[in-house]
């Protein structure tokens, strides 16, 4: 059994629109919802084993803001083919994963990370679907599992979804817990 996480990078700052869309940094609402996703994936014992991570500056950031485990306790391969990857380039990476690693985090951009998150989906949490497929926010993360051995064996339409986690609902509950 295998987990992908695929984690679309914080809200970005647009304050200079003259910067290269590559070098755009997160603005102070992305810098805040990192850490609650990270958080999250503690919590649950989602940490990734191995990370691969657009070059993109927001990417980078978002990474970063996790939390030190992440930083620690994951092999991060940093690649510019997922600055706006298609869904296509995104199996394609996947497929190169070394298959000890049970557990990867795909960190990229939409429309990319939409659109393969739906190219995967086989079966799963229907209402995580559903909410996945209204909309996938910056820093939502889409959990899927694979019953295969080897990363390369993963296919479209084969991964069932394990949940959609919005930092949105997770700032509102932590709000509502205080």
């Amino acid at each position: 059994m295998k987990t992908l996480l695929l984690l679309r990078h914080a809200k970005s700052s647009w304050a200079e629109p003259s910067r290269v869309d590559h070098d755009r940094e997160l603005n102070r609402r992305g810098e805040k919802a990192a850490p609650f996703m990270g958080r999250f994936l503690r919590e649950h014992d989602l940490v990734p084993d191995l990370i691969w991570c657009s070059t993109a500056a927001r990417a980078v950031q978002t990474l970063g803001l996790l939390g030190r485990d992440f930083a620690g306790h994951a092999d991060v391969i940093y690649s510019e083919d997922l600055y706006m990857a298609s869904e296509r380039t995104l199996l394609e990476c996947l497929h190169h994963t070394h298959d000890e690693a049970k557990r990867v985090m795909i960190i990229g951009h939409n429309p990319g990370i939409e659109n393969f998150a739906k190219e995967l989906y086989r079966d799963g949490d229907e209402d995580a679907r559903a909410m996945m497929e209204r909309k996938y926010p910056t820093c939502a993360l889409a959990h899927f599992e694979f019953d295969v051995e080897n990363w390369a064996d993963s296919q479209f339409e084969a991964g069932r979804l394990m949940g959609f986690t919005k930092v949105k609902d997770l700032q509102a509950a932590k709000i509502g817990a205080d």
